[in-house]
């Protein structure tokens, strides 16, 4: 005969067992793929090609230009992640689902192809977005808070989107927890009405479930409140974190000047147009004047009758003596000093460091979130480019007891002077 006691040791001891069951899927669920590797060499090797090939667009944990990469290989097969890394327009065009969905999620960005990449390079890249620069969770979340760590700070912890489904499931897991608790504690009530109880046991046993009384709990009003100011803390720390972020910001312009063609098909340099990136602070916007060196010859081809009403609105600029009013898609807050000219010309920073793939962009936008972690993120991971270079000769001997390869966090790119005074 089950007694009061037994009755709420079954509810407890099933619960125990339940949340064990939940864990032990969820574990399951996610344990890596064995047959990508997790040694050191590999990882190491990963690591150079992701820097090389893959950096600019992807982090390994949060979205960027593209997707979050790490846990690739749980999603799809190691043979799927292979051929989309090596040439994913082709499994694109192949019509795989994922592929497709993937490729429309991100505004059908085109990846470039990386055919030059051999088997073994894409085992170790592989083998580095799953394993490579795995953090403490808590460790994460203080670096985050701070800004400090580049991965964290520059997207503002974990990104709002995993939040939801990881909150989602979670209440969806505490329902099928609590039905099944209830389908249980139902058919034990119904064996043990047919027993011969005590009057407490009978009484215990017969007590209806009151609803009302339960919203009317100070635990249930406790719970609600609290998942309340979560949720209300969660949107205002999101709200906080993207004050000032312009990342993705793409204007209408004046004239649809695409820079696919002009820097990508055509292949003019940057430093044609923005003739101040190497000798100024800013990169500036070019004048008429400049676009009129190529199509005054384009206009001698093609004819007056030829030309595109883009194009005739930088001859109309030029004849009536007025500058083309371009949009700003670039902005950093007066309190933060960037030359560029430091960046490109000593530096040897390419363009696309910061701007992202602007030879394959037809409207320009802002690639990177230009936040201060990001930059600091830079300052400690980028070397020294010192090599022919004799404004660096002295750093680089007073560096030279030091194993590890000179970065601008050893000359001072940390210091909050160099950015802010």
């Amino acid at each position: 005969m089950l007694s009061k006691r037994s009755l709420v040791g079954v509810r407890l001891n099933f619960h125990t067992l339940a949340v064990l069951f939940f864990l032990l899927i969820g574990t399951q669920a996610f344990a890596a793929d064995p047959a990508v590797s997790d040694s050191d060499e590999a990882v190491a090797a990963g690591k150079s090609l992701f820097n090389a090939n893959c950096k600019t667009c992807h982090k390994l944990d949060q979205k960027a230009i593209g997707p979050a990469l790490r846990g690739i290989t749980e999603r799809r097969s190691i043979d799927w992640a292979k051929r989309f890394i090596k040439n994913s327009q082709a499994v694109i065009a192949s019509g795989d689902e994922y592929a497709v969905a993937l490729y429309a999620e991100y505004n059908n960005t085109n990846m470039p192809a990386h055919e030059f990449l051999s088997d073994g390079d894409l085992d170790n890249l592989l083998s580095y977005i799953e394993y490579g620069d795995k953090v403490d969770p808590a460790a994460q979340a203080a670096a985050g808070a701070v800004g400090a760590d580049g991965e964290v700070a520059a997207g503002g912890g974990v990104p709002s989107e995993y939040l939801t489904i990881i909150v989602v499931v979670l209440v969806i897991v505490l329902l099928l927890i609590l039905i099944v608790l209830g389908l249980i504690i139902s058919v034990l009530t119904k064996y043990i009405d047919k027993q011969d109880l005590d009057e407490d046991d009978k009484e215990f046993v017969s007590q209806k479930f009151n609803f009302g009384k339960v919203l009317k709990s100070d635990g249930f009003i406790i719970i609600v409140t609290a998942l309340v100011v979560a949720l209300v803390a969660k949107t205002a720390i999101d709200g906080l974190y993207s004050v000032g972020v312009q990342q993705g910001y793409a204007p209408t312009q004046p004239i649809a000047y695409s820079h696919a063609l002009h820097a990508g098909q055509l292949e003019i340099a940057c430093q044609y147009c923005h003739t101040g990136v190497e000798i100024g602070k800013s990169a500036n916007i070019p004048s008429p004047n400049i676009c009129m060196n190529c199509h005054t010859h384009v206009q001698n081809v093609q004819g007056k009758e030829g030309i595109s009403p883009e194009i005739q609105k930088i001859y109309d600029a030029v004849d009536n003596n007025k500058p083309i009013e371009w949009v700003r898609v670039h902005n950093l807050p007066d309190l933060a000093y960037f030359n560029h000219s430091q960046h490109v010309k000593v530096g040897g920073i390419e363009c696309q460091t910061c701007h992202g793939p602007i030879e394959e962009m037809e409207v320009v936008y802002q690639h990177s979130s230009l936040t201060m972690g990001w930059c600091i993120d830079c300052h400690r991971q980028t070397e020294i480019a010192s090599a022919g270079n004799e404004y660096y000769d002295k750093l680089v001997q007073l560096h030279s007891d030091s194993k590890d390869a000179l970065k601008v966090k050893d000359i001072g790119g940390l210091e909050c002077a160099k950015c802010h005074y």
